[in-house]
């Protein structure tokens, strides 16, 4: 699979792995829009682009899911088509599940799931039509195993494995392709940005996410993966062998988290 003459559609492109991924890909001769709430941003990001021409902005709200055949019918508008959907955006959460208000797992799963699957579901159609289509969803690490204070962010991106791996199994005769991408730990604003318990902005960096791999080298290491269109991947440094000893030996996975002491 190659990128070049794709339309490639990116959530979540304002920051972070979405901002990233969408400045490798303007490397190539493709089209991209890009997806946030933040249109400003998402105007300066585009700006960054190699070729802005090539590249459209489309204000998303995640957790506005119930609009979002009227996003898809836009975003289809700009370009004529999309070939790639790369399910970006989300939110993380910081805080134990006895201090965690009902309200934040509502919001985590409305925005992390919900929202990804309304407009994954919303663009299927359009996929099925032309025969092919790719979604690409990057789901995390606690996707697959889970870690104390992300029980909301650990559900949602449980969630999200398995819906996708079922419109895998549903479409693949119509040549729909689902790529799962799991980063551990990226040096991005995720920590920053997560909801505590009672629903507020953490607003601090987390030792491990500062650590953890460089975004531009994660953007690299995820279009690999979907040039090659794996089925699941997992990107990030000593944290991604927890996959295996969560199949394996997952009693010592628990023994070896409890140890980290993981805020």
């Amino acid at each position: 699979m190659t990128f070049i003459n794709k339309v490639i559609w990116i959530t979540g492109a304002s920051s972070g792995i979405g901002k990233a991924v969408a400045l490798e890909l303007s490397k190539y001769n493709c089209k991209l829009i890009l997806s946030s709430r933040r249109t400003t941003v998402l105007n300066d990001v585009k700006n960054e682009c190699l070729l802005p021409k090539n590249v459209e902005v489309l204000t998303l709200d995640l957790a506005d899911y119930k609009t979002m055949t009227t996003v898809v019918t836009k975003a289809i508008s700009f370009f004529g088509k999309v070939d790639i959907l790369i399910n970006n955006g989300g939110i993380s959460q910081r805080s134990l599940i006895i201090d965690t208000d009902i309200e934040v797992d509502k919001k985590l799963m409305d925005i992390d799931y919900l929202g990804t699957i309304a407009l994954s579901k919303a663009l299927l159609p359009h996929f099925i039509s032309q025969k092919t289509g790719h979604f690409v969803t990057v789901t995390s690490l606690m996707g697959k195993f889970s870690s104390p204070y992300r029980s909301a962010y650990c559900g949602a991106k449980h969630a999200l494995h398995g819906f996708f791996d079922a419109l895998r199994l549903e479409h693949e005769k119509d040549n729909i392709k689902v790529t799962m991408i799991c980063p551990g730990f990226v040096n991005t604003n995720v920590a920053r940005n997560a909801l505590t318990g009672d629903g507020s902005i953490q607003n601090k960096q987390d030792h491990a996410t500062e650590n953890g791999l460089e975004v531009s080298v994660f953007a690299k290491r995820m279009l690999k993966a979907i040039k090659q269109e794996k089925f699941e991947v997992y990107i990030g440094k000593g944290e991604t062998k927890g996959v295996y000893l969560k199949r394996f030996f997952p009693k010592l996975l628990h023994r070896i988290i409890l140890r980290s002491k993981v805020r």
